[in-house]
C-alpha cells in the first residue's frame, strides 16, 4: 500500500494527538489559559510539528522531506521544554505532563525514524523513491 497524502503518515497521526493534547491541557487550566505567552508558544510548537511534516511531505524531493520533518522533530523537543515551564508553574498535573511529554517524543522518534528511512533509500534509488505504508 503506498502512501498518497500526509494522514496516510504515522508521525502526522501522531503529531496530531499532540495537537489535541496541549489544546486539552490548556481549555482545562484556567491559570494556563491565562499565561498566553506560554500557551501560544506550546500550541504553535505543537502545530509546527504537525504542519512541517504535511508541507514536507508536499516538497519535490526527498532531501527538503528530510529538513521538514526535522524541524517537526525538534518542534516536538519545544513542546516538552514547554511543557516542564507549564508543570512548575503547576498549570499541569504531573500525569498530564508525562502525557504530553511522551507524546512528543513519540513524534521525535517516529519522525527521526521516517529520516532515517528516506536517507538510507535515497542512498539506494535516488531522490525518487515512492512511500510505501511503513509499519
Amino acid at each position: 500500500m503506498k502512501i498518497t497524502r500526509f494522514e496516510d503518515l504515522q508521525c502526522w497521526q501522531e503529531a496530531r494527538t499532540l495537537v489535541n493534547m496541549v489544546y486539552a491541557a490548556i481549555r482545562n487550566s484556567t491559570s494556563f489559559q491565562r499565561d498566553f505567552r506560554l500557551s501560544n508558544q506550546i500550541t504553535g510548537a505543537a502545530i509546527s510539528s504537525m504542519s512541517n511534516i504535511a508541507e514536507g511531505f508536499s516538497r519535490r524531493s526527498n532531501k527538503e522531506f528530510i529538513q521538514y520533518l526535522f524541524i517537526s522533530k525538534s518542534s516536538a523537543t519545544e513542546v516538552q521544554s514547554e511543557a516542564y515551564v507549564a508543570s512548575d508553574q503547576k498549570y499541569i498535573s504531573h500525569e498530564i505532563f508525562e502525557k504530553i511529554y511522551n507524546q512528543a517524543e513519540k513524534v521525535s522518534k517516529l519522525d527521526s525514524g521516517f529520516i532515517t528511512y528516506l536517507l538510507q533509500n535515497e542512498k539506494r534509488y535516488g531522490n525518487t523513491i515512492k512511500l510505501k505504508k511503513l509499519n
